[in-house]
């Protein structure tokens, strides 16, 4: 009983395992979106010019930076607190706070904002057309597998039909009876079949391992099939299919917040020619292991060494002196007693920097004129990729239709030599002829209706920016 309970266990098992590896496109593209490497590094780059426009408006605030020293200091030096040299160990202690803001410079601060601003806009452009461009080549991909599995059904149909052949003649064969060089013939068709059936399995694992890496996978899955809809006339020409593009591709609104961009960092180089004013403001103080406080307490009397002679006799002089108590200063008051502070403007006049900021000038005009001329660029390509694609759509379209004919007149012809190679009034020349041309026909259909439909796909995806185009409801 355990055993048939394991056994029931591995085969459903087996057939849930199965049926998860199969992906429609909708999921595909799913998880291309949420595991793609490349989609991912584009959104970082997002999110790294994000974080280069809050630099730049952070910079509009004033830099405030708080210092403190601690030390000990022996031999000769300063007192820090009566500015009197002293021969001693000393504690001293500094404390400040400095402030610094820039209030001009050729409006720098603002054009690097908006620099920076376009830069970012540029970069989530450029995210959603990674997006879309991985969507189209996730959809594209997708269609390759369909269409080299059945490439590959036809390729195991077309070796199915010649082994009944092949047992058919070897019949014949083993009674002694029809031509044997049929019967070797046959045998080496079979060969030629598998042959065309080994290729055509390794060109559909390749297409699966690119989809999968498209998708960041590593396990295998298959994909669900798709029913294409009747093959029907493209209805945009490459012209509006191109006119289309300008309005809506966001690699071009990519280019255009580049040089718009470019422009902002011509204006931040031309700063360099301006006067910068700046604000400045500080708070310090310190204190002395040696700073004391002295308070009167009394007097005394003392003998000031001199003398004074009345008659025969020197009388003594005395003074009275004050006496002082010593008190240290506490660290708290010394800072408070010293406390100062210091406020002002800044004023930096440009005269002469060895031509640095001509030179900066010179760079970002040429950077503004490449971006100008990587727009053109791309509408350069973009106008020939669109003009390729299309192209090549309407030759596969006529040539869907073409092979139609081509197939259903070799149908025919297949299905006649067929019935005269069974009835041995035809030989094995013509039958093999007959059916090569038939399997040919077949393939070149195929692939020409996929052709179509990714060529479809390509222009589709140039002339809207609608993700939901390449998914299958």
């Amino acid at each position: 009983m355990s055993k048939f309970i394991i056994i029931i266990t591995i085969f459903f098992s087996g057939i849930l395992k199965a049926q998860d590896q199969y992906l429609s496109l909708n999921e595909c593209i799913k998880i291309a979106l949420e595991e793609n490497i490349g989609l991912k590094r584009s959104n970082l780059n997002t999110e790294t010019s994000k974080v280069f426009l809050r630099q730049s408006k952070s910079a509009l605030f004033p830099n405030i930076n708080a210092n403190y020293n601690l030390g000990i200091n022996n031999g000769r030096s300063i007192d820090p607190y009566t500015n009197d040299y002293i021969d001693q160990q000393l504690k001293f202690s500094n404390v400040g706070v400095d402030l610094t803001a820039q209030l001009f410079k050729g409006f720098e601060l603002l054009n690097s904002i908006q620099r920076d601003r376009y830069n970012w806009k540029a970069s989530e452009a450029e995210a959603e057309e990674a997006k879309q461009q991985l969507i189209l080549e996730v959809t594209l991909a997708y269609f390759q597998v369909l269409n080299n599995r059945d490439l590959v059904e036809l390729s195991q149909l077309r070796m199915k039909a010649t082994k009944d052949q092949m047992e058919r003649l070897q019949n014949l064969y083993e009674e002694g009876e029809g031509n044997p060089a049929d019967f070797t013939d046959i045998q080496g068709q079979i060969n030629a079949d598998a042959a065309s059936l080994l290729q055509a399995e390794n060109a559909l694992l390749s297409a699966k391992l690119e989809l999968a890496n498209l998708l960041n996978r590593d396990e295998d899955f298959e994909v669900d099939n798709i029913t294409s809809d009747s093959v029907t006339p493209y209805m945009l020409s490459a012209e509006e299919v191109y006119a289309q593009a300008l309005e809506n591709f966001p690699g071009f609104e990519a280019d255009r917040l580049r040089i718009d961009a470019a422009q902002e960092n011509v204006a931040v180089a031309k700063s360099l020619y301006m006067p910068e004013i700046s604000l400045f403001a500080q708070v310090n103080s310190n204190y002395s292991s040696v700073a004391r406080i002295y308070t009167e307490n009394g007097t005394e009397v003392i003998q000031t060494g001199q003398f004074i002679t009345v008659g025969e006799n020197n009388y003594p002089v005395q003074t009275n002196q004050a006496l002082f108590a010593e008190e240290k200063i506490s660290y708290l008051e010394q800072l408070n007693n010293n406390l100062n502070s210091v406020v002002g403007l800044s004023v930096s006049i440009p005269i002469f920097n060895g031509f640095r900021a001509k030179q900066q000038v010179d760079l970002r005009k040429i950077e503004l004129e490449d971006s100008r001329l990587e727009l053109e660029a791309t509408k350069n390509d973009l106008e020939q990729e669109i003009k390729l694609a299309y192209n090549q759509m309407q030759t596969a379209y006529k040539n869907y239709f073409i092979l139609q004919d081509q197939v259903e007149a070799y149908s025919e012809s297949y299905r006649v030599n067929e019935i005269r190679f069974s009835s041995g009034v035809s030989n094995f020349v013509e039958y093999i002829i007959s059916k090569n041309n038939l399997d040919r026909a077949k393939i070149n259909l195929t692939n020409s209706l996929y052709e179509y439909i990714i060529r479809r796909k390509i222009l589709d995806y140039y002339a809207t920016t609608d993700n939901n185009l390449f998914i299958i409801p």
